[in-house]
């Protein structure tokens, strides 16, 4: 199973996007879905996490501007990014993680080795 992110695009600094991350094939009451960016010449870095019970965590970064949320009737999680500024320029994932509560991440962090299925990401660019 490969989770297809989409929705990237260029958008201008304090502009908006929401991402798309297809779930069909994933049973979303036993996987998170974290998101992750790799900006350009970066490590892949864990950004935000949706757990199974629905509860979140963002990293300090994107706080308050950025929203994970879940439409189990169209099988997708969606990320939501407000202010977008030229420091979230990057690839973004999606893709599936341990059936843990989004305190087990605020705690340990949004590892990217413990997360699969992996997929091609979609690039957003924050540019003016």
């Amino acid at each position: 199973v490969q989770l297809q992110a989409s929705g990237g695009g260029k958008v201008e600094p304090g502009g908006s996007l929401r991402l798309s991350c297809a779930t069909s094939l994933v049973d979303l009451d036993y996987h998170a879905i974290g998101w992750f960016r790799q900006a350009p010449g970066k490590e892949r870095e864990g950004i935000s996490v949706i757990a199974s019970d629905r509860s979140t965590y963002y990293i300090e970064f994107v706080k308050g501007r950025f929203t994970v949320s879940r439409d189990d009737a169209k099988n997708a999680v969606y990320l939501h990014m407000n202010s977008l500024e030229p420091e979230d320029t990057g690839v973004y994932y999606c893709a599936t993680g341990p059936n843990l509560r989004a305190n087990y991440y605020r705690d340990d962090g949004i590892k990217a080795y413990r997360f699969t299925s992996w997929g091609q990401g979609t690039l957003v660019t924050v540019s003016s």
